[in-house]
């Protein structure tokens, strides 16, 4: 799938550049079932060529100089790298928001600050996945103030607002994890029909965001998959995203199907995602007690919630239960809660998650390229042109 000469590059150029134009130039990229399907193989293409530029030893940088900033509400490990790592390909400069060092700790409004930190700024890349009806809402408020800004000629370009991972979605994930398929099953044309497993695992942990099963169903969907959705009792998502993944399911000729069984869900599955996540209404509860600042409650809160998911210890994913399916490809958006290994009982047995390990940091590699090919096609009106002109330019990503 990845091409490795630049006749092969200038063949993925071509087929790109024949697709009908999409709405991506000068878009945002907060929710993938806001694009349309067209625009997110688009995306896989960019990456793909991307891959490709780097592996030939190609520079695709864009800019000689540029600002991407990065704020990142919640921790991050992969997601912060893979944002740097997209940034520096295409030649931008990373600058962290630090809000424990800047002047939203002493009250600046959201519009202040995102006109402040925009003045050179290509792209902005957020991730606040903590509480429920905060995340997005404030992605939008922020991408509202950078639009007025541009509107009023504060700024003299419009930065791009990336989703890193909000309460609803986690597109870059879903869309790495996506694209690792797509190369795992030889080409977007063979997921049709193949059987995902999108199941709750358990954690010794509470209070995962949802936003990594929800973007999965939310996606996979897309493409005609027959998606299974598996929690114990309790462990719903949110209700607009599993309709929106029963609506994507219906006109994309796939399915869409929940289950209270693991074991049921892994049936004959092409494709497991075995990944904790906390209930819908416990993250609309802890959001509620965080406004209130109440710490008592919400370590009450807590304890309720880990006795509950204890509750459910045997949601994990083993060889026994591999071997219901259809010799299975494991997904995971890492770090996974691994038995015998990062805890005593967890998501993943080490058996499984060993076996699969190489293929997991692949399944992680691709979002550096998904991330760079979001900011590309939302800043570059033709991008076949553009890369077509990067790889006639050839310029040695070594010097």
């Amino acid at each position: 799938m990845i091409a490795t000469t630049p006749h092969d590059i200038q063949r993925q150029i071509d087929t790109f550049g024949k697709r009908p134009s999409s709405g991506l130039h000068g878009k945002d990229f907060l929710l993938t079932w806001d694009k349309t399907r067209e625009e997110l193989e688009a995306i896989l293409s960019i990456a793909l060529i991307l891959k490709a530029f780097r592996t030939s030893n190609i520079s695709p940088r864009l800019w000689d100089s540029g600002l991407a900033v990065s704020q990142f509400r919640d921790n991050s490990t992969r997601t912060r790298f893979s944002f740097a790592s997209a940034c520096n390909l295409l030649g931008l400069t990373v600058a962290d928001l630090d809000e424990g060092k800047s002047q939203i700790a002493h009250g600046e409004t959201v519009r202040e600050t995102a006109n402040m930190i925009s003045f050179m700024a290509e792209v902005i890349g957020i991730r606040d996945d903590m509480y429920i009806g905060k995340g997005h809402t404030y992605m939008l408020n922020v991408a509202e103030a950078v639009e007025q800004g541009f509107h009023d000629g504060v700024l003299e370009q419009r930065p791009t607002i990336v989703n890193l991972q909000c309460d609803i979605d986690h597109p870059t994930q879903s869309m790495a994890d996506l694209l690792h398929l797509v190369t795992e099953l030889g080409g977007i044309e063979n997921l049709r029909g193949r059987k995902v497993a999108m199941s709750w695992a358990y954690s010794p942990s509470y209070g995962k965001p949802l936003s990594v099963p929800q973007g999965v169903i939310g996606l996979f969907t897309r493409f005609g998959m027959q998606v299974s959705l598996a929690y114990p009792e309790g462990y719903s998502l949110m209700p607009d995203v599993v309709a929106q993944a029963r609506k994507f399911a219906a006109s994309s000729g796939g399915s869409f199907h929940i289950s209270s069984s693991m074991e049921e869900a892994f049936d004959g599955a092409d494709v497991v995602y075995p990944k904790s996540w906390a209930p819908f209404a416990v993250m609309e509860e802890r959001t509620k007690i965080v406004e209130t600042g109440d710490a008592k409650a919400l370590s009450e809160l807590e304890k309720r919630c880990l006795a509950n998911n204890a509750n459910f210890k045997s949601w994990q994913c083993t060889e026994s239960l591999m071997a219901r399916t259809n010799d299975a490809l494991y997904l995971h958006c890492l770090p996974a809660d691994i038995t015998g290994v990062s805890c005593a009982e967890g998501e993943v047995s080490a058996e499984v998650f060993d076996r699969f390990r190489t293929r997991l940091y692949r399944q992680a590699g691709y979002k550096p390229y998904v991330i760079a090919a979001m900011i590309l096609a939302s800043r570059i009106s033709d991008p076949a042109a553009r890369l077509s002109t990067i790889l006639d330019r050839a310029e040695s990503r070594t010097r």
